[in-house]
Parts: C-alpha cells; sequence; structure tokens
C-alpha cells in the first residue's frame, strides 16, 4: 500500500502480463495486485482487423489467468501499433526497429489496445484507440535511438513514456492507451466491479 494513493483494492486481483509498463501504472494508483503472465498463441489470424485481434488476445489472456485463480479477477491487455491497416509488431533485431521507425516517420499511426477484466462467468471488455504522430527525423537520429536498446522490446518500436518521447509530435486520445493500458476505462471497469473504491 502506498501513502496518499487515489484507490485501495478490495477484491483480489491478478494482472495477467509481464509488462513494467502496466504494473507501474496500477501501482502509482494505489493498487495492490499479483502479478501472473499468461503464455498464449499471439499469431494474427487472416483478415482479423487490428480491434478484433487485440480484443482477442486480452479475452484468451484474461482466460488462462482466471482458469488457474478462479477466486481472483484477472486484468489482462494487448497492444498493437497500426499504420494503414498494417499491423507493427516488435522489432526482429535493430535493423528492423529501424525500418519501422522510418516507415512511422512524420505520419500519424493508431495505438489499439484490447483489456479484458473476469472472474468465472462475469466478463469486461473494452478496446480503446488513440492516434499519435511521429514528427520529422534524422536517419542519424533514428540510429542513436535504436541504439539506447529501448525499441527492441516495444510495438512499433518506440516507447512514448521513455526516451522515444522525441519522436512524438501530436497525440489524439488517450495517453495511457498508447503507454498500453488505458487507465481510464481500465478504472472504470475496476471501479464497476466493485474490485476499487476510492481511499478515504
Amino acid at each position: 500500500m502506498q501513502p496518499h494513493s487515489c484507490f485501495h483494492t478490495v477484491a483480489e486481483l491478478v494482472l495477467a502480463s509481464a509488462s513494467p509498463r502496466r504494473q507501474r501504472f496500477l501501482h502509482e494508483l494505489g493498487l495492490e495486485f499479483a502479478v501472473q503472465p499468461a503464455d498464449v498463441d499471439e499469431t494474427l489470424l487472416p483478415g482479423e482487423l487490428p480491434a478484433v485481434f487485440v480484443r482477442r488476445l486480452a479475452e484468451e489472456k484474461a482466460k488462462v489467468v482466471a482458469a488457474a485463480r478462479p477466486s481472483a479477477w484477472v486484468l489482462a491487455a494487448d497492444t498493437i501499433v497500426e499504420l494503414d491497416g498494417e499491423i507493427l509488431g516488435k522489432p526482429s533485431d535493430a535493423a528492423d526497429a529501424v525500418r519501422l521507425l522510418k516507415v512511422l516517420r512524420n505520419r500519424w499511426h493508431a495505438v489499439w489496445t484490447g483489456f479484458c477484466l473476469r472472474r468465472e462467468a462475469a466478463v469486461m471488455i473494452g478496446v480503446v484507440r488513440s492516434e499519435v504522430r511521429f514528427g520529422d527525423f534524422s536517419d542519424a537520429v533514428c540510429a542513436a535511438y535504436v541504439a539506447t536498446g529501448e525499441p527492441l522490446d516495444k510495438a512499433g518500436a518506440y516507447g512514448i513514456q521513455g526516451k522515444g518521447a522525441f519522436l512524438v509530435r501530436e497525440i489524439k486520445g488517450s495517453y495511457s492507451n498508447v503507454v498500453g493500458l488505458p487507465l481510464h476505462e481500465v478504472v472504470d471497469a475496476l471501479a464497476a466491479q466493485g474490485i476499487i473504491e476510492p481511499r478515504s
């Protein structure tokens, strides 16, 4: 429990994610939760739209962990970057990170997050879309950013909450969604199910 936090947890909560960014968001709100990442096949199905893809993966992750923790509420999420209908995943290596960043340079792209809150038969699902516009930057700047290593484990090859913030010129929609968890919608869902309460 953190002093001066906004909320406290009144039901057992499990985060089905190893993401340090999602964990930090929940910790900063004062929530207490266990972490149990879900191992699911994240292959895109033929013709699957971004919103459907992130929703499906969030549901599958929540279902896997809920089966192992039936008494707990499970929160799962999945975030992707989309450009002109193409889903851009995590780069395979540094060269691929450079390629992805050059494709996104000086353009708008979408960031989608699906989240699922589940306990037994009770399920709440949401999908949130944000738009991000990169500014222009030189090939040398791109290479220097990739050399930091930050892009290598992130969808779209950048972290808006880290060094990659300088790439972003404009955002439409939820900032926390771009980081990986749409906090407004998730907090609403947690509160609606009586999992969290405001700290008095």
